[in-house]
């Protein structure tokens, strides 16, 4: 693996992406932040060597280097998941690259939906912990010790100091900005009622398809991460509805320009 690393860096490297600070994973509909930077370069993924590429059509696909809050960003417009085919090591590649690249911090965005009832559609949860229900690890390959310790511990996987620095800044900003665990499952398919059932009893406060492996693997490289949920629907078994992805996405949109503030002005303090 660290040979492919190695190809996808030279490669971005030659196309001016030369000393990033920051690496940002953009989520299911969140994608205008990319209007905020001042873009230095951009490749489709398909360009690069050893990339996977991204099948969803909510996800852009491109990797985008520029300026944002007055640092240089590395931003992953679209991510990978586990539903579309790929393994746990190809959905986390990218976060390998970036950290390669240079990056020292992680900021990473996910659409998810609503366990805790406290919580409304069109609001963001700042991810506090997680449950990792996807079967699988991405540190679960043979020579990972040759890329960081097999052992990673993830007794505080989102970083403490970030995530205070985060909840500052809501405060500040008068942005509501919950705190709470995030469970990932594999999908692609939406949860039954029972299954939102057991997931509140098991501590969830909301539930999505991605994230966890790329913190894993932030956790791997000693990363300092921090992860935030834009909730795009309320998971309540009592009353479900059918998902209409349409609304979904458009609940992203709605709740994005919050993200972006948080974003843009966490950056600027980092």
């Amino acid at each position: 693996m660290h040979k492919n690393i190695q190809q996808a860096v030279d490669f971005l490297q030659k196309r001016g992406f030369s000393t990033p600070e920051i690496g940002i994973i953009l989520g299911t509909g969140l994608g205008q932040l990319v209007d905020k930077i001042s873009i230095d370069a951009e490749v489709s993924y398909n360009h690069i060597p050893n990339f996977p590429t991204a099948t969803v059509e909510f996800h852009k696909g491109k990797l985008i280097y520029g300026t944002l809050g007055g640092k240089k960003v590395v931003v992953m417009q679209g991510r990978f998941h586990l539903y579309e085919g790929y393994t746990p090591q190809d959905v986390t590649f990218p976060v390998r690259v970036m950290h390669q690249l240079g990056i020292k911090y992680l900021l990473v965005s996910n659409a998810a939906g609503a366990i805790n009832l406290n919580f409304k559609k069109g609001e963001i949860m700042l991810i506090d912990d997680h449950i990792n229900l996807q079967g699988s690890s991405p540190l679960a390959f043979l020579g990972v010790e040759h890329l960081g310790e097999r052992f990673v511990d993830l007794s505080a996987p989102y970083d403490t100091l970030l995530n205070k620095k985060m909840e500052r800044i809501a405060s500040e900003k008068g942005l509501t900005l919950h705190k709470g665990v995030y469970v990932s499952v594999l999908g692609p398919q939406l949860e039954t009622r029972a299954e939102y059932r057991y997931l509140k009893i098991i501590g969830a406060d909301a539930v999505g398809m991605s994230t966890v492996p790329e913190v894993i693997v932030a956790n791997h490289l000693k990363l300092p991460v921090v992860a935030v949920s834009v909730l795009t629907d309320e998971c309540d078994p009592e009353n479900l509805k059918p998902v209409n992805i349409t609304d979904i996405i458009e609940q992203a949109e709605k709740a994005e320009p919050n993200m972006i503030t948080l974003f843009t002005e966490l950056i600027t303090q980092l």
